[in-house]
């Protein structure tokens, strides 16, 4: 079994849920998908960096950071992160919060993302790119350039078309009819 068929099985195991959810686009669905109860667990975090470094490195798009709006990006950052030094190929890891820190340096971006720097933008689960784009955002604020968007699992409701839209290419891990065609 490859790494990626292992990553799919355990993401149909672990975070998709069938019953009727209201997803944070206010659009109801048939199903949730909660990546992080995969990628925050130890096989998970071992597999999506393996698959998603692998995406990354035949991408071409030659990031030197990863990341994206904190909590759901910040698991497949640090795999992507962990496994690029494990290949000695390194890329260093940023968090994008919500709001700027309302003390200390007030900060949008944690993790040392320095100006000028190649940034992947890195999504968990995409609906409609929004969180994407607000990343995407802050990143360019920031003064890094954003070379493209890397997500875990398309829920294939616009979010792709949307951020293309934007002229940036988008990297795509797993989609969700995969995810459901799995689970039958």
């Amino acid at each position: 079994m490859t790494d990626r068929d292992r990553l799919l099985a355990l993401l149909t195991e672990r975070s998709l849920k069938r019953g009727d959810f209201t997803l944070s686009s206010g659009a109801h669905s048939s199903y949730y998908i909660d990546a992080r109860l995969t990628t925050m667990s130890a096989e998970g975090q071992v597999l999506v960096g393996r698959v998603c470094l692998d995406l990354v490195e035949a991408s071409g798009l030659e990031p030197t950071h990863v990341g994206g709006l904190t909590l759901g990006a910040d698991p497949v950052t640090y795999a992507i992160a962990h496994e690029s030094w494990l290949r000695e190929r390194p890329k260093d890891g940023f968090t994008v919060r919500k709001a700027p820190k309302a003390h200390g340096t007030g900060r949008r971006i944690e993790g040392g993302l320095p100006g000028g720097a190649r940034a992947l933008v890195v999504e968990d689960t995409m609906t409609t790119g929004g969180s994407a784009l607000s990343a995407v955002q802050a990143v360019r604020e920031h003064g890094a350039e954003v070379v493209g968007v890397l997500v875990l699992v398309d829920r294939q409701e616009g979010g792709l078309e949307r951020i293309e839209a934007e002229g940036l290419p988008v990297l795509v891990g797993f989609t969700a009819e995969e995810l459901l065609g799995a689970s039958e």
